[in-house]
């Protein structure tokens, strides 16, 4: 390992101006990162681990402003390096695997055509082996069929496979360190443990340096080497994973512990099963025409569910399961190809949008993008209220109210309504992608990975929401979600999806405790976080 750090930050302070007032995202930071080591920030929403990441590359704001210390990249100031100076660096010397892979990642351009630029913009000029480097980096981030997928634009994939996309990219500059800002919040647990393996092998065999920037403490302490806690800007302890887990100093990352969500099934008091369930599939098939391909993908093969009210149904497997495709058609956003689905009774498997729309209010979607879920022009107010304006249910002052009712039950303060999605934190707008789901009072909420983007103490928050207003409403829910730990915390039923079969179906506890497929095992057994149940060393 090389005496010099390659990363040297010393009393950092970072701030940002908008309309006048100042806010400062940083304040007197100070880490180091060594060539082949790996070092994890942990923090919540907003605690400025993306600021630190976008500083280290040279991408801070207009609006932000480097105000003091030193940002040492290979032994020299970068502080106020100017842009060619980070064009230099970016790409070869540093790669980003970004935290929103919808919005990172072109939706004109094909995948292979976004990964191949990224390997001319590494190697300055084509050369004949550039479509067989698209495919092996398509293939090293655990994507199959690449040639397939490099055919295919980004709507056409699953939030895992493009943040897998995103993560090819990062690796083709062969950087020396690799800056991954969430990297595996979209992704299920067995495809998140291959990419930080391949990441973890990187570091060992060719010398790369990883900053991790997460909010999943399980992760950074399987894959760390050190852990830095951030909290408003400031590092308020650092240390081992062991040192953190058994001897954290701080009630801050106490807190943070005490918050993630422990792989331990739910029990509460057996639910009385009403005989008509409020949503039901039946045998329902689903496949897509494929760019270039004359047989069609099947996405699901004769799924079949029922969903009754007061219960929460968990659909768990890995990324092209075909879990959100089942949302998709559960909502009427697309129609089955075969086999029945029934809302409160009624066969709406052939409905038009027109017929649907007087049932949509009693069955709401929150989506696992935010930022793609918001439209960016309203503000929040205008988000929150566009649902009960579109039905002609409040006007006035009673939209008013209703709004800040809304904005208070996902813990955001009423101050948020004039803001913009843009300037909300990742976290602060999945929040209110939910509120937004509840301004209807809807019997039946369909979950798309909702917490994927939230810090443990948030999702905690609102996972605890969730819970409240099941038994004071009793919704019935249904979870899409790749973090099994999340789904035995908060599911009756689960069941399990692979390659758009089912696998595996019953009551949460039974699933978890005694599995009887081999994929349900291989899905649990990549959990996140095992080093939690090691025994405490002397630190």
């Amino acid at each position: 390992m090389s005496t010099q750090a390659l990363i040297d930050v010393h009393e950092l302070d970072i701030s940002y101006t908008v309309a006048g007032q100042r806010t400062h995202a940083v304040r007197r930071l100070s880490f180091s990162l060594d060539q082949g080591e790996t070092l994890a920030i942990v923090g919540e929403s907003g605690c400025g681990k993306s600021t630190l990441a976008n500083a280290l590359l040279g991408l801070l704001p207009g609006t932000a402003s480097i105000d003091h210390g030193q940002l040492r990249i290979d032994g020299i100031d970068r502080a106020q390096a100017r842009e060619r100076t980070w064009q230099q660096l970016r790409g070869r010397a540093i790669g980003l695997v970004p935290q929103d892979p919808m919005v990172s990642l072109n939706p004109t351009l094909r995948i292979g055509r976004q990964i191949a630029e990224a390997l001319l913009l590494a190697r300055g000029r084509r050369y004949p082996g550039l479509e067989a480097d698209v495919l092996a980096l398509l293939t090293q981030v655990g994507l199959d069929e690449p040639s397939v997928r490099a055919r295919q634009y980004p709507h056409e994939l699953s939030g895992g496979m493009r943040q897998r996309v995103l993560i090819a990219i990062a690796l083709a500059g062969e950087p020396r360190l690799i800056i991954a800002d969430e990297p595996t919040s979209a992704l299920d647990v067995t495809v998140q443990r291959r990419i930080l393996d391949h990441l973890q092998q990187l570091v060992a065999e060719r010398g790369i340096s990883l900053l991790i920037i997460t909010h999943d403490l399980g992760m950074a302490c399987d894959r760390a080497d050190r852990l830095l806690v951030m909290r408003q800007g400031q590092c308020v302890e650092q240390g081992t994973p062991r040192q953190i887990l058994w001897g954290a100093q701080q009630p801050y990352t106490r807190s943070l512990l005490d918050a993630a969500p422990a792989f331990v099934p739910r029990h509460r008091p057996q639910q009385v099963i009403s005989q008509r369930p409020m949503l039901r599939l039946d045998a329902v098939g689903k496949r897509f025409a494929l760019p270039g391909q004359d047989t069609p993908f099947t996405a699901l093969h004769g799924l079949s569910l029922e969903v009754h009210a007061g219960q929460t149904l968990a659909i768990v497997g890995e990324s092209g399961s075909g879990k959100s495709t089942a949302l998709r058609i559960a909502l009427g956003l697309e129609r089955p190809d075969q086999g029945r689905v029934e809302w409160f009774g009624q066969d709406v498997s052939d409905y038009s949008w027109r017929q649907l729309r007087p049932l949509r209010r009693r069955i709401q979607l929150v989506q696992q993008d935010p930022f793609a879920a918001l439209d960016p022009r309203f503000t929040v107010f205008d988000s929150l209220v566009e649902p009960l304006v579109s039905f002609g249910l409040l006007r006035g002052q009673a939209l008013e109210l209703k709004a800040r009712e809304l904005i208070a039950r996902v813990h955001l303060p009423v101050a948020f309504l004039d803001r913009l999605p843009r300037e909300l934190s990742g976290g602060q707008r999945q929040r209110v992608a939910i509120a937004r789901a509840l301004a209807l009072e809807p019997e039946v909420l369909l979950l798309d990975e909702p917490v994927s983007a939230l810090d443990v103490s948030v999702q905690a928050q609102i996972l605890a929401l969730l819970d409240e207003l099941q038994r004071d409403l009793g919704m019935a829910y249904v979870l899409v979600s790749h973090d099994l730990s999340v789904v035995a915390s908060v599911a009756d039923q689960v069941l399990v999806l692979q390659r758009g079969h089912m696998v595996e179906q019953g009551p949460a506890a039974q699933v978890f405790s005694r599995p009887s497929s081999d994929y349900t095992r291989a899905l649990i057994e990549a959990i996140p976080g095992h080093s939690r149940s090691v025994l405490p060393v002397a630190v």
